[in-house]
């Protein structure tokens, strides 16, 4: 049962004040969807030109954790080569936000399994 309803409610209005990577992009060239075994939702939207990440952004329906998650791991693609971009993990992501809760952990793999899949859309691309 998650008990994280309450933090779930204003999620929108709190990203979306000074947070330039949270929000859904227009025609991305390689986006994903994934669902935690929480039940947070992550999207990932990637903006690729010349093989380098232009823009990465984020949307999430999700807790604290996984919104912290979700910005530190897009601010850390924009601007990287796109196979660069695939050496991010989990453990940088926790490594750069010491107030990440130790339960919310799995949301920095949650992430950037987003940002994989996301990168992947893009390759297999014609």
């Amino acid at each position: 049962m998650n008990n994280k309803s309450n933090e779930h409610d204003d999620t929108a209005s709190l990203q979306s004040e000074g947070d330039p990577f949270f929000g859904r992009m227009n025609d991305p060239t390689g986006s994903a969807v994934l669902v935690g075994l929480c039940g947070d939702e992550m999207e990932f939207y990637l903006y690729i030109r010349d093989e380098r990440i232009v823009e990465a952004k984020y949307y999430t329906n999700g807790c604290r954790d996984t919104r912290i998650c979700g910005r530190a791991t897009a601010e850390r693609a924009t601007g990287k080569p796109v196979m660069d971009a695939l050496a991010i993990n989990p453990r940088d992501i926790i490594d750069a936000l010491p107030d990440i809760s130790e339960g919310g952990r799995h949301c920095a793999i949650l992430a950037v399994s987003a940002l994989y899949r996301a990168v992947a859309d893009f390759l297999m691309k014609p």
